[in-house]
């Protein structure tokens, strides 16, 4: 079962970015900022795989991840200039956020101000909330995006790297094929285990 639901994801991904190229990337990244479960640690890393069979550049993939997660960040920024915490409250658990990733964006923006856009662009789960408590506190747009792009690009970048890295592996050493292949049960799990948190 696990495996059916990784296949799927990454042919669904893969998909998207083949038939979209570097747009591809933008929507895939923009759905990921806008609060929906769609993991940037899945969908970088192929676009890295597809720098390691040359049909992309690195650096164009980053950028691309970086400008989508401008794009969907937008929708969580208004939701919570908007509506504020009681209407993500209402409906944010139809994309999976509940009060905890809530209460953990508004920590950290509180802790950090206008720079926890920044910081907090570039560490998991908080970068995918933290624009909602940016609309909250009404940050001003434009430093919102500037902070948005500057660090949302070198965590594309890294995810980027690191699938461009093991798809070449992939490609010349069977052992690392091998190792994945076994740990594939294990990624489900902690796949299905993450959707669930």
């Amino acid at each position: 079962m696990f495996e059916k639901i990784l296949a799927a994801l990454a042919i669904f991904t893969v998909g998207v970015i083949r038939a979209g190229g570097y747009w591809g990337i933008v929507l895939l990244m923009a759905i990921e900022s806008a609060c929906i479960p769609l993991p940037s640690e899945i969908i970088m890393p192929f676009a890295g795989y597809l720098v390691s069979t040359g049909e992309m550049n690195i650096y164009l993939a980053a950028t691309a991840g970086a400008f989508g997660c401008n794009v969907g960040s937008v929708v969580a920024y208004e939701i919570g200039r908007r509506g504020g915490r009681p209407m993500a409250e209402k409906w944010g658990k139809y994309v999976l956020v509940g009060p905890a990733e809530l209460d953990l964006a508004d920590r950290f923006f509180n802790r950090w101000g206008a720079a926890a856009i920044l910081i907090g662009r570039m560490l998991p789960v908080i970068r995918t909330f933290i624009a909602f408590p940016a609309g909250v506190a009404r940050m001003p747009l434009i430093p919102f995006h500037i902070y948005t792009f500057i660090g949302s690009w070198p965590f594309c970048f890294a995810l980027a790297w690191v699938g461009r890295e093991l798809g070449e592996a992939w490609h010349g050493d069977p052992r690392v094929r091998a190792v994945f292949h076994s740990l594939d049960a294990v990624i489900g799990v902690v796949l299905v285990v993450a959707v669930i948190w």
